[in-house]
């Protein structure tokens, strides 16, 4: 059951289309990730959401109920911002308290939420420091207190971990998703960042110029992009752009630099002519020094990006077309600038882009 309904939302700021007729629903128990570049509408979406904007058309629905009219402290969601906003003046605990106190709990029971969040966030040790005592990890779990303190039936969390570094980001990811499980709440993450959003959500929305580009999980959505922004915006890709051509069982794509027509895994019923894109990604492409059997790209090495376990070799194609390949660092050791090398792929990991 669905426990967040977007209908048709749009939200205008002058001449400007933030969020353009969108349309979701969040599962009770989801964890949901709204990704994009900048400016992409995102964040008007959420405040849409909070109650901190309103629609200029559409409805927001939570558990069933229309809360478009509502103010932001009427709504069962609360938020957990960027900046995390502790109050310097309270200590851990009187921060996770504050809305409790707000809401006129009783001191027992607003103790024992206390207790129980610090407990959650394992944050006990730390109920008398104040927010300049911590770490940006710990400022991070005590604001995910307080949001969660008040039992919303909907989290939202603006950009949670950008504020962190890349290995705190790692742990601290895993984390919120152990968290969000105890817990059951519906979380709804914003972020910019593809591996966040890849590694902590169960579906995804992309977003592009306030629109839904694509809609589903982290394998749909990097396995199978349904456009070229989304297969350039999560993660990299390599696009080979060409013409469908007659091949011998199915149309074939015609890709200048390589000399055979490129079999295709599905041509989206587009006729003879039409010109599309193949996306692959650079862990799928194969480096070899003799020419494969089937299609294949002529490259040289132009460089060699180590990553520890893994390295990406950039490759620069007879045509001049850049592409990627990763590989085990072990495999990519044997290859040196200037290496004249093949490039291929399996059909059935490649994507035909046609937008």
């Amino acid at each position: 059951m669905a426990i967040l309904d977007i209908v048709a939302a749009t939200k205008r700021f002058g001449a400007v289309t933030a969020v353009d007729n969108v349309s979701l629903s969040v599962d009770a128990g989801e964890l949901f990730a709204l990704l994009g570049p900048s400016g992409c509408g995102k964040t008007t979406l959420l405040r849409l959401i909070a109650g901190f904007e309103q629609p200029d058309s559409g409805r927001i629905l939570i558990d069933g109920s229309d809360v478009t009219p509502m103010p932001p402290y009427r709504r069962p969601v609360n938020m957990m911002f960027q900046s995390y906003a502790l109050f310097p003046h309270l200590d851990v605990a009187g921060n996770i308290a504050f809305g409790l106190r707000q809401e006129g709990m009783e001191r027992a029971r607003r103790d024992a939420r206390v207790a129980e969040m610090l407990a959650l966030v394992q944050m006990s040790d730390y109920a008398r420091r104040r927010p300049y005592e911590l770490s940006g990890g710990q400022k991070q779990r005590v604001a995910l207190a307080r949001a969660l303190a008040k039992m919303p039936k909907l989290l939202l969390l603006d950009e949670p971990l950008a504020a962190l570094d890349r290995k705190l980001r790692e742990e601290t990811r895993l984390e919120l998703i152990g968290i969000q499980e105890r817990v059951g709440t519906s979380f709804l993450v914003v972020t910019h960042d593809q591996e966040e959003a890849l590694g902590m959500a169960s579906r995804i929305a992309v977003m592009n110029h306030g629109r839904v580009a694509q809609l589903g999980s982290s394998a749909e959505i990097y396995e199978r992009p349904n456009s070229r922004f989304v297969a350039d915006f999560v993660g990299a890709v390599n696009l080979f752009d060409g013409t469908l051509v007659a091949g011998f069982n199915s149309l074939a794509l015609a890709v200048p630099g390589i000399d055979t027509p490129v079999p295709l895994p599905e041509t989206a019923d587009l006729p003879e002519g039409s010109a599309v894109a193949l996306a692959v990604r650079p862990e799928k492409l194969r480096l070899t020094a003799t020419r494969p059997k089937g299609p294949a790209v002529a490259a040289t090495v132009v460089s060699i990006n180590y990553q520890g376990g893994v390295s990406i070799v950039h490759l620069t194609a007879a045509s001049g077309q850049a592409l990627k390949a990763q590989m085990a660092s072990a495999s990519a050791a044997a290859y040196r600038r200037g290496d004249k090398l093949w490039a291929s792929w399996d059909a059935g990991d490649a994507v035909v882009i046609t937008r």
